[in-house]
């Protein structure tokens, strides 16, 4: 289980840290790329969840 929550950890940093980036980049082009990046670490972080709630529950 740790190896699953340590990979959720790193998503949702990696999420964070692509939002901070795309409020420091200048070139729009840019922002939304980090934007889409960080969504989609978002949307891994939430499949990640999925993941362990379902080996909780069938423990």
């Amino acid at each position: 289980m740790t190896v699953f929550q340590a990979k959720l950890e790193r998503f949702e940093t990696l999420a964070t840290e692509c939002d901070s980036i795309a409020d420091r980049a200048a070139d729009g082009s840019k922002r939304e790329a980090y934007l889409r990046l960080g969504a989609r670490y978002r949307e891994l972080a939430g499949d990640m969840r999925s993941v362990i709630a379902a080996i909780e529950a069938a423990a």
